[in-house]
């Protein structure tokens, strides 16, 4: 019997692997958001806590020195939480893109799959259409020549 053999195999392996690039480097975009996530967290909470400090220390006996010192420590933090938005909107932006490259690596795939699949149909029906040819040969070899 025939063994099916597809002509771009190659191209589909390079395509698996391109997918499995593009799934690590989604995998890596989503991590690398998510600790941007956790600084940005980080940030907000110490803000919080100078803002809590800063109202402390207006309700205790006035201390200017502390009091200035959180509130340039609670503005330098809103300066940072600034910064990390903008890191967490570019991490955003990246995992989208890892997302859109992943999505067209896996389409590609399953294209050339489905060209696979399309192949070996068309080859198994050859490969029947060839038997049943010779089969009809033997049957009419047979019919037409009775002395056998």
């Amino acid at each position: 019997m025939a063994k099916f053999i597809y002509k771009m195999e190659n191209i589909l392996g390079i395509k698996y692997k391109m997918e499995d690039q593009a799934k690590t480097a989604y995998g890596h975009a989503r991590r690398k958001l998510m600790k941007e996530e956790e600084k940005l967290l980080h940030l907000r909470n110490l803000l919080d806590e100078y803002i809590d400090r800063n109202k402390e220390l207006r309700m205790k006996k006035l201390d200017i020195k502390k009091l200035r010192e959180y509130t340039e420590a609670a503005e330098s933090v809103k300066k940072d939480i600034k910064l990390q938005e903008l890191a967490v909107k570019k991490a955003e932006q990246q995992v989208e893109l890892a997302r859109q490259k992943l999505n067209l690596a896996m389409l590609e795939r399953k294209t050339h799959e489905k060209l696979k699949e399309n192949a070996k149909e068309v080859f198994f029906m050859e490969l029947a259409s060839g038997e049943r040819k010779e089969v009809d040969e033997l049957v009419s070899f047979k019919y037409n020549n009775p002395t056998n």
